[in-house]
């Protein structure tokens, strides 16, 4: 690494706080789904920011409607009207395909808040006494003290506590759990269709099929996080709707504005109208720029039918991460939708095997001790898995020798 590198990291190492094990490389430049180092050295990039930049690096549409927009103006606050939130939403609306409501944020975090508040607030009109939320084991809803509650990952709570009550856990795709524990002091239930940072585990057809009656023969909202599955990363706009299911609530970000900082809470009408004057709010959420790079990005993706290409990328991610897996036996498992992809190995050097890949200029994520996933701008095509699979396939070889 050169020497702007290392002045960064110096800095970095003496001023930041250290919640980060940061990889040794600094990007400089992105096209597509490539990166550039300070060195000028290039990377295939199958992570995509954790999955928040759907179009690839630098799209000339989103960069064009950020810079036509921050030459005009960047922010006055929710207190007034500004171009580009309203017609946002509308188009959030539409893509759900009608009759909901819209609050924007900065982040899923922030989103999944949100949604927690107002289901509670909606629960204690309706049905008095309800507050409690029912979430995934393994799931990730956010980093805030509610939604790392609702996050069903001891490890990452421990720290923590205590944390805020009325979260329960239950087992994802077991209906007979999830059938137990929603009872009459529940407002409602949140899960993920693909579980992005617990290991890249999908639900299953039935499971949210079951989840959907349980909520409505029992007065409880079913809440989607689609915060990591949601533009288009499945193929459809958000990944609920390849199951035929119906969510009171439904929560996005990450790349809804392809990196830039936005977060969406989308309610049904009737829930949403739970919400009065004052009950939530936002400094930031909803500026005028980046409203304008969402439009541009929800644009793009669609015009570019992009839903389709992750689809059959990633067909042809798992097929080809199931070949190196019997070719090597490292690979035990693979799975996810879309372009959403993780593999289990057989042992545990999912880090060992994200740095070496890193090294050869493939930049993926570890999940854990024995998890990779793959989360490439919905522009990868069959060249880009290609070389990731070859690269994936030696140094796993590698590894094992």
């Amino acid at each position: 690494m050169g020497e702007l590198f290392d002045v960064v990291r110096w800095h970095d190492s003496t001023c930041t706080m250290q919640t980060y094990a940061r990889k040794p490389v600094m990007f400089v430049r992105g096209e597509g789904m490539r990166l550039y180092d300070d060195e000028g050295s290039e990377y295939l990039d199958f992570v995509s920011g954790i999955g928040a930049v759907n179009l690839g690096h630098a799209h000339p549409a989103v960069t064009e409607a950020v810079t036509q927009q921050i030459s005009k103006l960047v922010h006055v606050s929710n207190l007034y009207y500004v171009e580009h939130r309203a017609e946002l939403a509308c188009d959030i609306v539409r893509l759900l395909g009608g009759g909901m409501r819209v609050f924007l944020a900065n982040s899923g975090a922030e989103a999944n808040e949100g949604a927690i508040k107002l289901a509670r607030k909606w629960a204690s009109e309706t049905k008095p006494g309800a507050f409690r939320v029912v979430s995934a084991l393994q799931s990730f809803h956010g980093r805030t003290l509610a939604t790392l509650a609702a996050t069903g990952q001891p490890g990452k709570q421990e720290a923590f506590a205590p944390l805020p009550e009325g979260f329960v856990h239950v087992p994802l795709n077991d209906i007979a759990a999830l059938d137990g524990a929603v009872d009459e002091t529940v407002a409602a239930v949140l899960l993920e269709v693909v579980q992005g940072e617990g290991g890249v585990w999908p639900a299953s057809a039935e499971y949210l099929t079951a989840a959907e009656r349980l909520c409505r023969e029992r007065d409880v909202l079913l809440m989607i996080d689609e915060v990591q599955t949601g533009c288009f990363r499945t193929g459809p706009a958000f990944a609920h709707q390849a199951f035929g299911i119906a969510p009171d609530v439904v929560t996005i970000a990450k790349s809804l504005a392809n990196g830039l900082p936005i977060g969406a809470l989308v309610a049904a009408e009737k829930v949403a109208a739970a919400f009065s004057l004052g009950d939530h709010g936002s400094t930031f959420g909803g500026g005028p720029v980046i409203c304008a790079a969402a439009r541009a990005a929800l644009a793009a993706l669609e015009s570019e039918a992009l839903g389709a290409n992750a689809v059959r990328s990633g067909e042809y991610l798992r097929e080809g991460l199931s070949a190196v897996g019997e070719a090597t036996g490292a690979i035990t498992d693979v799975r996810g939708l879309g372009l959403m992809v993780g593999c289990s190995l057989s042992t545990p050097i999912a880090a060992e095997a994200a740095a070496a890949l890193l090294e050869r200029g493939c930049v993926v994520n570890h999940i854990g001790a024995d998890i990779l996933r793959f989360l490439p701008p919905l522009v990868c095509g069959a060249a880009e898995v290609d070389t990731l699979l070859a690269t994936l396939s030696d140094v796993l070889e590698g590894a094992a020798s």
